[in-house]
């Protein structure tokens, strides 16, 4: 079994640990990416709500500090409103907007779609590497990025999505399993409207089996146990988002790391009540009020625009409650006060002294 194989070659990285692309709230911070980079592992900003000109900004004074190769994430997905019920929905929410003592900001409902935009800025300022979620590249995107030797990864949550994300040019497959925090992945919500929920013991041979690519296994991994586990299955290294969000240099809000200190496995919950689209995060008050109420919510993206002035004033607040706190099935193995640094060294660390356990090396 060997730690330093294909994808840490095709990535030109030196160990298989890559920190997911967590979008919103400015949560993988320069800081953060620097440290996984530095470290050996693969760094990625998650600019799927950034500004053209921001991801900009930020690739730059990555490149500041490192001269490591790192990722962007951006979604694959069209942005389109779609606002049938949002009257009855924005009713529901303004119960909760006077609880935060902010009232509804009256105005048409219309989100941007960058995706274009935000590309053309990763070819001009020569990201090596993008990840996508909610698809494959468009095809333009996929052939531009194919003439600037700009590596693909795809996020998939089933056999038949890595088959697509293979023929249509993508470099990596990251398997998502049923465990993981934040969105699945899955590319068509109408067929499973809560995801497709494959765990991932089951999803990762499964894939490796059909493809031809490597594999990178995602959801519920916080260790060297994990990393070892998933190249038993035929990955070829591991994406880790929970346990990066509690490091010391994640930019999650400081309730936002206590409330994942104080789960465990039980705590969290697939919702589409942020968003619209299905993810995994800490029940709370604000899902718990929504399911209560029979209402259903707005497509994506629709309802996380509509529910962005709650969850930014819950943050200002300190309110766990009403904020959407992403985590995996794992957060009993989560440490306090560690750097990403030291994340991705005790992982490696803890995978070699399994493989010597296991008279492997």
């Amino acid at each position: 079994m060997n730690l330093d194989n294909r994808v840490c070659e095709m990535l030109d990285i030196k160990v298989p640990i890559i920190q997911a692309g967590m979008a919103g709230d400015k949560i993988t911070t320069v800081d953060l990416i620097v440290n996984v980079c530095e470290a050996g592992g693969l760094g990625t900003l998650g600019a799927a709500y950034m500004h053209p000109e921001d991801i900009r900004q930020a690739v730059r004074e990555i490149r500041k500090y490192t001269k490591r190769p790192f990722a962007v994430n951006l979604f694959a997905t069209e942005m389109a409103d779609n606002t049938g019920g949002l009257e009855e929905v924005q009713q529901l929410l303004d119960t909760m907007r006077g609880v935060l003592s902010i009232k509804r900001i009256e105005q048409e409902v219309k989100t941007k779609n960058l995706f274009k935009e935000q590309f053309k800025v990763l070819v001009e300022e020569q990201v090596p590497i993008v990840s996508t979620a909610f698809g494959v590249l468009p095809p333009y995107a996929m052939k531009i990025a194919k003439e600037n030797d700009i590596k693909v990864m795809t996020m998939v949550t089933t056999v038949k999505e890595a088959l697509t994300a293979q023929e249509q040019g993508t470099d990596v497959i990251i398997a998502q399993g049923s465990e993981a925090g934040g969105h699945r992945g899955t590319f068509d919500v109408n067929e499973h409207p809560y995801g497709a929920n494959i765990g991932l013991f089951s999803l990762v041979p499964q894939i490796v089996d059909q493809v031809d690519v490597p594999v990178i296994a995602t959801g519920g991994i916080m260790d060297g146990r994990g990393l070892i586990a998933a190249l038993a299955l035929g990955a070829s290294g591991v994406q880790m988002g929970t346990a990066f969000l509690a490091t010391q240099e994640s930019g999650a809000h400081p309730c936002y790391k206590e409330a994942l200190h104080e789960s465990n496995e039980e705590s969290t919950v697939l919702t589409r009540h942020f968003s619209g689209r299905p993810a995994r995060g800490i029940a709370n008050t604000f899902i718990k009020e929504f399911e209560t109420s029979k209402i259903q919510p707005l497509c994506f993206p629709t309802q996380n625009t509509i529910t962005g002035d709650i969850r930014k004033a819950a943050a200002k607040l300190g309110d766990k409650e009403y904020m959407s706190l992403w985590c995996g099935q794992s957060t009993r193995l989560l440490e306090r006060d560690r750097t990403a640094a030291d994340l991705v060294k005790a992982t490696m660390q803890q995978a070699e002294n399994i493989l010597k356990t296991l008279n492997y090396s």
